[in-house]
This record gives C-alpha cells, sequence and structure tokens, in this order.
C-alpha cells in the first residue's frame, strides 16, 4: 500500500514537471534586445563627445605639445583626434562644474581642467579606454580624463587617472575593456587600432 502510494505520488511530480517543461517550450523565444537609446545610436553615423582632462599641478606639468587621443568600447568602435590642442572648448573649475572663460586659450596650463568637443562614430557599449599622445619637446603630467557622450550619457566613460609623465611620441593610458584575473595579476588583451578618425 504504501509502495503504490509512493508511486502515485512519483507519478504525480513528475506529471506536473512535464506540463511546465510544456509549457515554457510553447512560449515564443524572447529576444534580446539592446536599450532603446543604444539603438537610436547605432543608427547615427558620428556622435559628440566632450572630452575633459585635468593637467597636474606639479612643476613642468604644463605643455605646448601637441597631443592626440584615441578612445573606444569593447565593441571596437575606436575614435582617434589627431589633434586635440585644436579642439579646446574652455577652462573648467576643478572645484564646480561650472564654466571659468569661454574665450579661447592655451590648454593643458598646470592646474587646470580643460574640455574639448569632437565629432565621430557612435560608439555601442561604454567608452572603456583612453590613450593620450603627446609629440614635442615638452614635459606634460595629466591627472585624470573622461570622455562623455552627448548622445546618450549611459555610454561616457568612469575616469581614467593617470599622474604621471606621459612617454613622448607612444600612446599611452588605460585599456577596461577586456580585462582577466590571473594568478599573476590582471591581463589585459593587446587592443590593434584601424585608422579611424574623429571630425573637425
Amino acid at each position: 500500500m504504501r509502495n503504490r502510494r509512493g508511486l502515485i505520488f512519483f507519478l504525480c511530480c513528475a506529471l506536473f514537471l512535464a506540463l511546465g517543461l510544456c509549457s515554457e517550450a510553447s512560449e515564443p523565444a524572447r529576444a534580446y534586445s539592446l536599450p532603446p537609446k543604444t539603438k537610436s545610436l547605432m543608427l547615427q553615423e558620428n556622435c559628440t563627445y566632450v572630452i575633459t582632462i585635468e593637467t597636474a599641478c606639479t612643476k613642468g606639468a604644463d605643455t605646448s605639445n601637441h597631443v592626440s587621443l584615441r578612445f573606444g568600447d569593447a565593441k571596437s568602435n575606436d575614435v582617434l583626434v589627431r589633434h586635440l590642442n585644436s579642439k579646446h572648448v574652455r577652462w573648467v573649475d576643478p572645484l564646480q562644474p561650472q564654466v571659468l572663460d569661454d574665450v579661447p586659450r592655451k590648454p593643458f596650463q598646470a592646474c587646470i581642467i580643460d574640455q574639448f568637443q569632437v565629432t565621430g562614430q557612435c560608439v555601442e557599449s561604454p567608452i572603456c579606454y583612453l590613450y593620450l599622445k603627446m609629440t614635442g619637446n615638452d614635459d606634460w603630467r595629466p591627472g585624470f580624463a573622461q570622455v562623455q557622450v552627448l548622445e546618450g550619457s549611459h555610454l561616457s566613460s568612469e575616469y581614467f587617472y593617470i599622474r604621471r609623465y606621459l612617454p613622448r611620441n607612444v600612446w599611452h593610458g588605460s585599456d577596461l575593456c577586456d580585462s582577466e584575473v590571473t594568478p599573476f595579476g590582471i591581463k589585459f588583451t593587446r587592443k590593434v587600432f584601424a585608422n579611424k578618425f574623429a571630425k573637425p
């Protein structure tokens, strides 16, 4: 008698389980969809980026050298700005996010935060790498850099902290896109850049 009740209980459980699986299989598959803002950005050819760069306050941190910049996302959307100096928009108060001066001034002065505006291809995911390249004879010590996407703030970057004198004529920066923690430290995937340029 007990065996018969146990068998009935087992068959009922199996029946309910089978019915549950059948109902899940009969539902139409839900396709993953991107957020509406990201979809609309993918349809655009170009986006507007506001780049904020701080120059450190140490002696000799400022520069008059040409500075180039490149940044992008994990999906290989790369924006290259050859002469960042010419895209200078304004100085910004380091303590409050307000404009100090709209008159064109020389960028990359010590203890100053500069903003630049460029147009380039749209990114599809948050900006996760940024590199700077300095060409010339001066030294330059940037403090931090950040890129904001005007068409979608969810794609803007975090702050990239540099805080060192940049080597000349080489790309130097941070890549937080493809990293993997290993027993020997954090391993980064080597990034290969295509020739893509931001529009003036």
